[in-house]
C-alpha cells in the first residue's frame, strides 16, 4: 500500500515537473513556464491588450521576468521600504474600474485565465518595483539650470510652432521639466544598471527559444 501512494507522489511530482518545467535560471533563482503564461496573460489583461501566447510574447515575457529576478536579488542584499496595503488596494480599485461594469471585470478575469490574487500580487510587485527605482537612482540625478534651459528652449520653439497661447515662462515650466528629466535620467541609469548586472549573473536559458 505505501509502494503504492510513493509511486502516485513521485507521478505528480513527475507530471507537475513537465506542466511547469523551469524556463529560465537567473543566479539562484528560476522562471517556470508557468510563470511566463502567467506573467502574459497578466500584462495583457492590464494592459487592455489582446493575448499573445506566442513566440514573441513569451521571448518578451521571460525578458520581463529575468529583469525582475535582477531586481529581487538587489532587493535582497539591501532595505527598500515596500508599499502599504492601502497602496495595492488603490491600485487594484483603479484596475478595477478601467473594467465596467462588474460583470466585465469578472468576465475578463475568466478569459485571460487569471485569478483576483494573482492580479493583486502583480500589483503589489508593480508598486514595490517603482519604489525600488525611485530609492535605487533618484537620489544620484542632479539637472543643472542649463539642462532646464535647454529643454524649456525645445519646448518653446514647439508651442510656438503649433500656436499655443499664452506660453509658459521657464520658471513656470521649471518643475515639471525638471521632474521629465529627473525621469528620463532615471530610466538611463535603471538600463545601465540592468546590464551591467546581467555580467554579474549567470542566466541560463533551458528553453533556447527565449533567449
Amino acid at each position: 500500500m505505501r509502494a503504492g501512494l510513493l509511486l502516485f507522489a513521485f507521478c505528480v511530482l513527475v507530471r507537475d515537473e513537465i506542466i511547469d518545467r523551469i524556463a529560465i535560471s537567473v543566479g539562484n533563482q528560476v522562471i517556470t513556464e508557468g510563470q511566463i503564461d502567467q506573467e502574459i496573460r497578466l500584462t495583457a489583461f492590464l494592459n487592455h491588450e489582446r493575448l499573445n501566447l506566442s513566440g514573441d510574447g513569451r521571448k518578451k515575457a521571460g525578458g520581463r521576468l529575468v529583469e525582475q529576478a535582477l531586481v529581487k536579488r538587489d532587493m535582497d542584499l539591501s532595505r527598500y521600504p515596500l508599499p502599504g496595503a492601502s497602496d495595492v488596494e488603490a491600485s487594484f480599485v483603479d484596475v478595477k474600474q478601467s473594467y465596467t461594469p462588474e460583470t466585465m471585470y469578472q468576465r475578463t478575469l475568466q478569459e485571460y485565465g487569471i485569478t483576483e490574487d494573482a492580479l493583486k500580487r502583480r500589483l503589489l510587485w508593480q508598486l514595490t518595483l517603482l519604489r525600488f527605482v525611485d530609492y535605487r537612482f533618484r537620489p544620484g540625478i542632479q539637472v543643472s539650470d542649463a539642462d532646464l534651459k535647454t529643454y524649456y528652449d525645445q519646448e518653446l520653439a514647439r508651442w510656438k510652432q503649433q500656436g499655443i497661447e499664452p506660453v509658459p515662462t521657464l520658471d513656470e515650466s521649471r518643475g515639471k521639466i525638471e521632474e521629465i528629466l529627473t525621469q528620463q535620467r532615471i530610466d538611463q541609469a535603471l538600463d545601465a544598471w540592468m546590464a551591467e548586472t546581467r555580467k554579474q549573473v549567470t542566466i541560463n536559458y533551458l528553453d533556447e527559444a527565449l533567449k
